[in-house]
């Protein structure tokens, strides 16, 4: 049942996809349950797999003889020995974050002023700021070190039971709107990277050149009366921005 489960999640990647957009899925299988030891909720691996659109096409899952178990080994599937004991195997994807070079975190949020000028912050303190935001949102985050990672600012991780997300944060302190190239070059650090997504967080805002280009590069777009709804939310921090203008479209709440 389990090795039927991972084919049919797989097939369906591919049959929803196109193959232009997907070569390749990478398939975890994880169940929810308790730990007859500790009685403590766990979510064990029992199946880990990784296979391209191109060998995949080659199986024929709806012959009757197909057996399902031979099907996994022969795409070099990371199978549980014994899942009904719920052992677990390592998942297939994991995020390997020995290639940032990251500061230590910092707590900024409790000296700050009632109500900050994100503005007036030293740029480190709102990279770490930003970190607190994302981590309150529930993502793992971390600051990279200064002119360490080529314009990295943060990396975060979203992970849930069947997903986990890798993604690079670039942090703009400014008062002017962020410039098409800065977003393109954070497009080419997902890339480079292997991220699942960028996101570049600004106190200004964006041209409609980055608007367009964003949601076909994978990468999220969080200008300054965003970023202060955010902080509002999941800090409780009422911040104000000094911009020196009113950007077009904002009001002035938006500011302060």
């Amino acid at each position: 049942m389990v090795a039927r489960l991972a084919l049919r999640a797989i097939d369906e990647a591919f049959s929803v996809t196109p193959p232009a957009l997907v070569d390749s899925v990478a398939f975890n299988g994880i169940v929810r349950a308790k730990d007859r030891a500790t009685g403590k909720a766990i979510e064990p691996c029992l199946i880990g797999v990784r296979v391209t659109r191109e060998t995949f096409d080659e199986l024929v899952l709806d012959e009757p003889e197909l057996d399902p178990v031979r099907t996994l080994r022969y795409l070099n599937a990371v199978v549980s020995q014994h899942p009904y004991d719920l052992e677990p195997v390592p998942p297939v994807v994991t995020f390997d974050l020995s290639r940032y070079k990251l500061a230590p975190g910092r707590d900024v949020v409790a000296g700050l002023d009632s109500r900050p000028d994100l503005l007036a912050m030293h740029p480190t303190e709102f990279e770490h700021l930003i970190r607190r935001l994302f981590e309150k949102a529930g993502l793992k985050s971390w600051v990279t070190q200064a002119s360490r990672d080529d314009g990295i600012d943060a990396v975060a991780v979203i992970e849930q039971p069947l997903l986990s997300t890798q993604c690079i944060i670039q942090a703009k302190r400014t008062k002017n709107v962020v410039p098409a190239d800065t977003v393109r070059a954070v497009a080419g650090l997902v890339n480079d990277t292997g991220a699942s997504k960028g996101i570049v967080v600004t106190t200004a805002w964006f041209g409609k050149t980055s608007l367009d280009f964003a949601p076909r590069n994978r990468l999220e777009l969080i200008d300054g009366r965003h970023l202060k709804s955010l902080l509002l939310e999941h800090l409780g921090v009422d911040a104000l921005i000094g911009l020196p203008k009113l950007p077009a479209g904002w009001q002035p709440r938006d500011l302060g």
